[in-house]
């Protein structure tokens, strides 16, 4: 639902069935978002960014967990992140998430300031991309009202 996501391929997907919790993981290619002036640093004129996403959803305890991180750049930079949705203490009809991320960029020089910063900036709006996403999925598959 990203439109900077070309396409995305299960790689693996499996069922524990003692617990039901289902392991999904998952390569995204996603269109290169670092802006022109820093494209000109060889390293970073690609079109495609390639990352790994694993994910652990479990239906009966209601709670899901995303790792991803970055497979293109990483003899240079180590970006991942790390999600969790679960249901809140409060109430069972609110969705708790905890999303964190490290950021890594060494070999660039000067520039490991300015791409880190670019890099944290991205992980931030992404986040929150990601909540308007999951709250317009809910909104569809439950029907209920979503705080504006």
């Amino acid at each position: 639902m990203d439109k900077n996501v070309l396409s995305v391929k299960i790689t693996e997907e499996k069922r524990d069935e003692s617990t039901g919790v289902i392991y999904r993981k998952r390569i995204a290619i996603c269109q290169n978002v670092v802006p022109e002036i820093l494209r000109k640093v060889s390293i970073l004129k690609v079109p495609n960014i390639q990352l790994e996403e694993e994910s652990w959803l479990n239906p009966r305890e209601r709670n899901m967990a995303i790792r991803s991180h970055c497979l293109t750049w990483t003899q240079y930079a180590s970006m991942k992140e790390e999600s969790v949705f679960r249901e809140s203490m409060e109430n069972p009809n609110w969705t708790e998430f905890i999303q964190r991320g490290r950021i890594s960029i060494t070999g660039a020089g000067f520039l490991n300031c300015i791409l880190e910063t670019f890099a944290s900036t991205f992980l931030r709006q992404g986040a929150q991309k990601g909540i308007r996403i999951m709250e317009m999925l809910l909104k569809e598959q439950c029907g209920a009202p979503v705080a504006e």
